[in-house]
């Protein structure tokens, strides 16, 4: 498996009237943590339109089990946890200082071949090698 952790604090600006984060906010912190990951396997979002596909986000799941709050620190790790087929990412979201749990997630994408939009069955060729290289 291949895992990035990123840091980050909850912002004023992602509060809601109850002064936590609001819960449509995670999708970001998720993202910057997927683009994180994925830079690190050297297949970013730029490199996968460069080589001819597109890859949606097909299913997101999120388990909140602590409110993040305003100033709080976060640590989000992504772990790449299947590829063969799709590209399946579970995260997870601790409290900087005290390690406790505060989400959970998992997003699923899928290669689109970008000329005809077709859905591939099987991840590309490219994909699957820059995978192997970053577990080797």
């Amino acid at each position: 498996m291949i895992s990035v952790t990123i840091n980050m604090r909850a912002q004023f600006y992602d509060l809601d009237p109850m002064g936590m984060v609001w819960h449509g906010h995670y999708a970001r912190y998720l993202e910057e943590a997927r683009c994180a990951l994925l830079d690190h396997i050297g297949y970013n979002y730029q490199d996968m339109a460069e080589s001819g596909y597109l890859w949606p986000i097909v299913d997101m799941q999120l388990k909140y089990v602590r409110p993040l709050q305003f100033q709080q620190e976060m640590r989000i790790t992504a772990t790449l946890v299947e590829y063969e087929n799709r590209a399946r990412i579970d995260y997870l979201i601790v409290d900087a200082a005290t390690n406790q749990v505060i989400t959970r997630a998992r997003t699923t994408q899928v290669a689109v071949l970008a000329s005809s939009k077709e859905m591939q069955l099987v991840s590309p060729a490219i994909f699957l090698d820059k995978v192997q290289q970053a577990l080797s």
